[in-house]
């Protein structure tokens, strides 16, 4: 935070504040009321375009402006207060006045979980909002969600068609009330409305039953997590055969029932944007939650209504000695974009949900549940969405309006303001014409709600994925982005690294700078450029794109490559085409690959972990759950003209009667060992010793520790992305970089 100006306030002059940052829709106007008051102030407060307005005349004005940031609401996030003194007018109190209009240069705050005041009043019987699951409070509940445009006030947002009862408008209206204008305020005399009771819901799910509930974000299924046939019901229904589901659980004392959680991961668990936590499971739930992996996501109840929902159930249907625990899944069929619409929901979950339950909320932004876990003591994201978006992550320095379009898989757009990039929810897989439209829905609402005319519209490299065609189609100025430079500079940009660094991008697929299959990279970036030092040694893709999703094949090419092709035939032996892949591999024309991604499937499929994926990185994470300890294989690898190859460890891999467990900690050290090998021997040859980290592959978090543990005993600065994920969550936020740094370097013209 920055405070700008000088001024103070004596023998009653006036001071003109404006406050930037996220101080709207969170309680900050009546706190500034409340503050003003206090220090017997005259004056106003308004939301305006900017972020909030104030003028405060008295004898005690500048105690006001000191006191200001340091007993802000905890929702408040304040970037900038500037301060200058203005004419007396000999106010007469202090009031809230109605917010102005104009061009929009402040923000939303994202949506916040239930907050203990308002979860004490929704248990007190002897309260207004009693067993209401829309209570909330300036200090909580739907803000990105229900807006739709700024300044944030209730008519911009989806509770504008609920006019408000007496009790709320008086409330609303109250100075010392905690929803002194809160946007949503409502009660079960003016609000929303469930189309089912909490006892039907609990009911339903007690008998085993699959049940769609509308909450803050979109539409969401839940089940009992420790009945093994509800939960295989959901997978059939659902069409997913082992991607893991996430658990919600009452409270954070019932996690030690299911997890072995430590201090780091519960206060990520308890915070405000309540994200989906990845903890160490003890396997005391239905095994088809996460079948194969030593991790599970742990959620803590979100919305109201989540809370009436564990309160039913533990009083109906109480657990002897165990807490109750729900399954909570997207609600998202074939892997298309999350439900929120109330009709879509009835026609496209009837033949999942035995149950669905609306409410008459409109949600105007979905936004999927973030998912988080700690890596050495520190967040980082898997998914980026409910409760984080749109908080901006704040650049270098000011840039062009851009908008960067992303890849084709966990996309997300960015879109730059100033020093201010806003880097959206999680969109999703772009394969579908629905995840298109949400995509292209995306877009425009945040270009909206940020009041922003992109100068430029950054993509990537791979011409024939959606988010790239939609750029070309725009009609606007274009600059493509390498795939991995774009990871790379995802991490320089939240780290605010403009000038050289190595980068270390170990991902699944991205199209290279000469069009080939990318995806183990070490790179030098040099402000908007970068340079190729080495890559990982080629693997053959028998069949093409058909090898990313069956392992088995990527380990083919490894047997292949250790000129042991003749035991392809036998070693996948229940595989229809391994009789002929052989010969396959022998002709010239095989797809190649530097993938990351793929030498994580081979080594899984020559352990025998994982031959046919059912979801994408299924064999990497089986993998990393087999690890005890990782262990470094002796000249495991090599190192020639920057070609890391790791086939001496696929070697020791290939071997017949090897223990998976030891398989896989040999993988991990030795292929940590080995990149920290690479890159403090081109930090030697460069004189560049700080280091990004990215991609997929550092979702993996014995790799990422490993890795980062390593660069710091050479000597170098390993940075990673803490603020985005490093999987292709983060492209869009690297692409708007390179092109800010592209358009300060050779300005507009150069972009065509």
């Amino acid at each position: 935070m920055t405070m700008g100006g000088e001024a103070t306030a004596r023998d009653g002059r006036r001071l003109r504040l404006h406050v930037r940052g996220a101080v709207q829709g969170v309680g900050f106007r009546p706190y500034v009321y409340g503050l003003a008051t206090r220090y017997r102030l005259g004056g106003f407060v308004a939301n305006d375009s900017h972020g909030v307005v104030i003028e405060v005349e008295g004898e005690r004005a500048s105690d006001f402006v000191r006191a200001l940031p340091l007993e802000k609401p905890p929702l408040a996030r304040i970037d900038e207060i500037s301060v200058q003194p203005v004419g007396a007018v000999a106010s007469e109190g202090f009031y809230i006045r109605a917010s102005d209009q104009g061009r929009v240069s402040t923000r939303i705050v994202a949506d916040a979980a239930t907050c203990p005041k308002c979860l004490s009043e929704l248990f007190d019987p002897a309260g207004r909002f009693y067993r209401y699951p829309f209570v909330n409070c300036t200090h909580c509940g739907p803000r990105y969600t229900i807006a739709e445009r700024l300044p944030y006030d209730r008519a911009t947002t989806a509770m504008k068609r609920f006019a408000m009862c007496k009790a709320c408008a008086g409330d609303y209206a109250d100075p010392d009330s905690r929803r002194f204008h809160a946007e949503a305020i409502a009660c079960p005399q003016c609000g929303p409305r469930l189309s089912h009771g909490i006892e039907d819901i609990a009911a339903a799910i007690a008998a085993g039953k699959i049940v769609a509930v509308k909450g803050l974000g979109g539409y969401q299924l839940v089940c009992d997590a420790r009945d093994e046939a509800a939960v295989q019901r959901l997978r059939q229904r659902k069409q997913r055969d082992q991607k893991p589901f996430a658990v919600m659980v009452g409270s954070v004392d019932a996690v030690a029932g299911i997890a072995d959680a430590d201090a780091a991961e519960l206060a990520l668990l308890e915070t405000s944007p309540r994200p989906i936590v990845l903890m160490t499971s003890r396997h005391q739930l239905s095994p088809a939650i996460a079948p194969e992996l030593a991790r599970i996501g742990i959620a803590l109840p979100v919305t109201p209504l989540h809370h009436l929902i564990f309160e039913a159930l533990d009083a109906a249907y109480p657990l002897a000695g165990e807490s109750w625990a729900i399954v909570a899944t997207s609600a998202n069929p074939g892997g298309e974009p999350l439900l929120t619409d109330n009709r879509e929901a009835e026609l496209r979950l009837a033949g999942i949900a035995d149950l669905i339950v609306s409410h008459d909320r409109d949600i105007v932004t979905r936004a999927d549940d973030s998912v988080a876990a700690v890596v050495a003591g520190r967040t980082q994201f898997i998914r980026r969405a409910r409760g984080y978006v749109p908080e901006p992550v704040r650049l270098a320095r000011p840039v062009p309006p851009i908008l960067a379009v992303g890849g084709a898989l966990k996309s997300t757009v960015t879109v730059t303001r100033g020093s201010e990039a806003f880097v959206s929810q999680h969109v999703g897989d772009l394969g579908t014409a629905e995840g298109v439209r949400v995509f292209e829905e995306t877009i425009g609402h945040l270009l909206s709600t940020l009041d922003v005319e992109p100068a430029v519209i950054a993509h990537d490299l791979h011409p024939n994925i959606a988010s790239s065609r939609f750029a070309e189609a725009s009609g606007r100025r274009l600059i493509a982005v390498q795939h991995h430079h774009a990871h790379a500079a995802s991490v320089m940009a939240e780290h605010g690294l403009a000038g050289s660094a190595l980068a270390l991008v170990l991902d699944g697929f991205g199209q290279g700078s000469d069009g080939g299959n990318w995806g183990g990279e070490l790179l030098l970036c040099e402000r908007a450029q970068f340079r190729r030092l080495g890559h990982l040694a080629t693997m053959k893709m028998a069949g093409g794109d058909r090898a990313a999703r069956e392992p088995w094949r990527m380990a083919a090419s490894a047997l292949h490559g250790l000129a042991r092709g003749n035991a392809i035939a036998t070693r996948f032996a229940a595989q229809p085409q391994a009789a002929r892949l052989h010969a396959l591999l022998d002709q010239p024309g095989v797809p190649v690959t530097t993938s990351a991604g793929r030498l994580f499937d081979a080594a899984a499929g020559l352990l025998g972990l994982c031959q046919v994926q059912s979801y994408e990185g299924e064999a990497a994470m089986k993998l990393e759950a087999r690890v005890r300890a990782p262990r470094s294989m002796k000249d495991g690898w090599t190192i020639e003209d920057g070609v890391l190859s790791l086939f001496p460890l696929l070697a020791r891999l290939a071997a017949e009667g090897i223990d998976p467990v030891e398989g896989a900690g040999l993988f991990h050290g030795t292929l940590a060992a080995a990149c920290v090998d690479w890159i403090a021997r081109a930090a030697r040859e460069t004189g560049v010793t700080t280091v990004a980290l990215s991609g997929g592959c550092f979702l993996n978090a014995i790799l990422s520790c490993e890795i980062e543990r390593g660069c710091i005993a050479a000597g170098l600065l390993p940075l990673l992305p803490r603020q985005v994920p490093p999987n292709d969550g983060g492209l869009s936020l690297g692409q708007a970089w390179i092109a800010a740094l592209q358009l300060e370097q050779y300005g507009l013209e150069g972009t065509a």
